[in-house]
């Protein structure tokens, strides 16, 4: 299969091509902006056009030899890395690198099969230092077919607090202060912050911003025979994010969107706040399904933040800046029934803040749930 085609970001594709073709891309860039928003496939799209054979074009040809290997992800002068799970049961250095190799080789087929990645919760993941010493490795070796060799390194942020230290991305600083002759890195990073600042420093930033909704509407329509209608309410929920809009979208064939299941789990603990009775917030709480891995419960509990952002706008005559564009008739509900909910919504936000630090402390989600509750549901009933 071949990658999809990209979407947006033009301004930013003529910035890069005219570097190209003028011989000034530098070495080593960081491409950043939202999760979710075709950061890799950016990536991925420079590769090729760096490659193209045919580089009098703004884009690349589509059609050259190295195009073709490009686009079905089996170009050998392209390096692909991202974060992968740390293989078990794998005891010494050389081979847990072999093992990463491994496991980064079965991931790579699965996305030449399917390259359209949706944001989704899940086991941690990481760039870990038997990675990098395999692109370093590579760095060392002449391309393939040609002059150049690209790298792309994906969600660059997980480089920087691996196996309790930052030495997997201080491996990363000489290469990219100065790559060999002919090699590009690409590196990409939803948050440039969370990058170590000498890391950064050697980077050229190249902030990428959210895609109109329709666009990303259109996108799923064509690409996964989405109903428009669906794909509309995806895009809105997703704020601009093809990887968030394929974790939203609802399909025959995949009834539990994983973004969709966390978004009613977060509209059901907004139900509960909203129960008069104590003791039924309480039950409320330990009725509702359980998160699964615990940064699945730091993603509701961003989703019961726009949930009750929702309410505000509903309460405050603002129905037009509602996310959850669904649910209309349950938010004016509860405006009624909390009408000082928009008053209340900064210390409602305070409190998940702190439940989302409490999750990060370990302490059990269902106990920090309940306390939640409780906190939101003072904070809409304050005068």
């Amino acid at each position: 299969m071949s990658l999809h085609p990209l979407v947006g970001h033009t301004e930013e594709r003529a910035l890069l091509s005219r570097a190209v073709l003028a011989g000034e891309l530098p070495g080593s860039i960081l491409i950043h902006g939202p999760a979710g928003i075709g950061k890799q496939r950016l990536a991925q799209w420079l590769a090729q056009r760096i490659l193209c054979e045919n580089k009098q074009h703004g884009e690349p040809c589509g059609v050259c030899r190295n195009c073709r290997l490009a686009l079905r992800l089996e170009h050998p002068d392209v390096l692909w890395f991202f974060p992968i799970l740390r293989p078990k049961g794998v005891s010494g250095p050389e081979k847990l690198a072999d093992a990463m190799e491994d496991t980064r080789a079965t991931e790579l087929a699965a996305r030449r099969e399917d390259a359209l990645l949706p944001v989704t919760p899940g086991e941690p993941v990481g760039l870990y230092m038997g990675q990098v010493q395999a692109i370093r490795r590579a760095a060392q070796s002449r391309p393939s077919m040609g002059d150049s060799k690209i790298f792309i390194i994906g969600d660059a942020e997980l480089l920087a607090s691996q196996e309790a230290s930052q030495e997997a991305a201080n491996a990363l600083l000489k290469l990219l202060e100065e790559p060999p002759p002919g090699t590009t890195f690409i590196l990409t990073a939803a948050d440039a912050d969370a990058l170590l600042p000498t890391l950064r420093s050697r980077l050229l930033p190249v902030r990428l911003r959210s895609l109109p909704e329709e666009d990303v509407a259109q996108f799923l329509v064509s690409a996964r025979a989405a109903d428009l209608k669906d794909a509309r309410l995806a895009a809105r929920l997703a704020q601009g994010s093809i990887g968030r809009a394929l974790a939203f979208l609802r399909t025959d064939t995949d009834q539990d969107a994983p973004l969709e299941t966390l978004r009613l789990q977060a509209r059901h603990m907004l139900e509960a706040a909203a129960e008069t009775s104590p003791a039924r917030r309480l039950a409320s709480a330990h009725a509702l399904p359980p998160t699964g891995a615990r940064g699945a419960f730091g993603d509701v509990l961003e989703m019961l933040a726009l949930w009750l952002r929702d309410l505000a706008a509903t309460a405050s005559g603002a129905e037009d800046l509602v996310v959850n564009n669904d649910s209309h008739i349950l938010l004016r509900k509860l405006a009624k029934q909390l009408p000082s909910s928009a008053r209340g919504l900064p210390t409602a936000i305070r409190a998940i803040d702190e439940a989302r630090l409490l999750g990060r402390n370990n302490v059990n989600p269902q106990l920090t749930l309940a306390w939640l509750l409780n906190s939101i549901h003072a904070a809409l009933i304050a005068a």
